[in-house]
């Protein structure tokens, strides 16, 4: 009996198997895109659609921590930048991981870049929390962010993955005039003044997720930094 049941069993998971791969590819590229696209839209679109969408304005890459573009793994198979395991990565050392890169064009017909795209993951009060931040062409402003956690404290903590929260870092700088990688920061309490360009507003009782995206949202930069600067300097045909 035991052995019929897992045999069902068995046949019921290989049978959701590919439902399973195509939800989770549809919730990651919903992700990739509600960074620089309004969300509640894109729940709006059907499946196909938001897949679409997604193959028409994204292209992908990954580099490494020294910024150079990395095709194969160790066995020489393919790299694909959806495919990267950021939790994997997040458990190496940031010398040893990979880092997608996913190019966004606003307008699927047009030649260039409107932003860079790139995944974030960190830790918040409770548990993960991770996310993308999209870059303008300029590699200095923030374009837009899209937050999500496992278990923040809803109505505090779980406010990073509203649009309210989100919307707070369009426009945000992350170089300072001498051109050192400040990021951004959220600050401490609700409804400060004199925010500067490199500080967002904070969440009131949410002090430490706050202080979470404040340090994922470094870290991830400064693994992106070589890259940057090749990109800067012409270095790779991505630009």
């Amino acid at each position: 009996m035991t052995v019929v049941v897992g045999g069902l069993l068995s046949l019921a998971s290989q049978g959701l198997a590919p439902a399973q791969k195509k939800s989770i590819e549809l919730d990651t590229k919903t992700q990739i895109l509600s960074s620089v696209m309004d969300r509640t839209k894109l729940e709006t679109m059907e499946p196909d659609a938001i897949l679409k969408m997604y193959q028409e304005r994204i292209t992908s890459l990954v580099v490494d921590y020294s910024g150079n573009e990395v095709t194969t793994d160790e066995k020489g198979a393919a790299i694909k930048a959806e495919n990267v395991d950021i939790l994997k990565n997040y458990k190496k050392k940031p010398e040893d991981r990979l880092y997608p890169v996913f190019k966004y064009k606003a307008d699927a017909a047009a030649q260039g870049v409107d932003a860079y795209i790139l995944p974030l993951y960190g830790a918040g009060l409770w548990d993960k929390i991770w996310g993308f931040v999209a870059m303008k062409s300029d590699l200095n402003t923030i374009a837009g962010v899209s937050f999500d956690h496992k278990q923040e404290t809803p109505g505090l903590g779980a406010r990073i993955a509203t649009p309210e929260i989100q919307g707070r870092y369009v426009g945000k700088t992350i170089f300072n005039e001498g051109g050192e990688l400040v990021s951004v920061t959220m600050l401490k309490g609700e409804g400060n003044a004199d925010i500067s360009n490199h500080q967002v507003d904070g969440m009131s009782g949410a002090t430490l997720t706050g202080k979470g995206v404040t340090a994922m949202l470094k870290n991830y930069l400064s693994y992106y930094s070589a890259y940057f600067e090749k990109l800067n300097a012409g270095e790779t045909a991505s630009r």
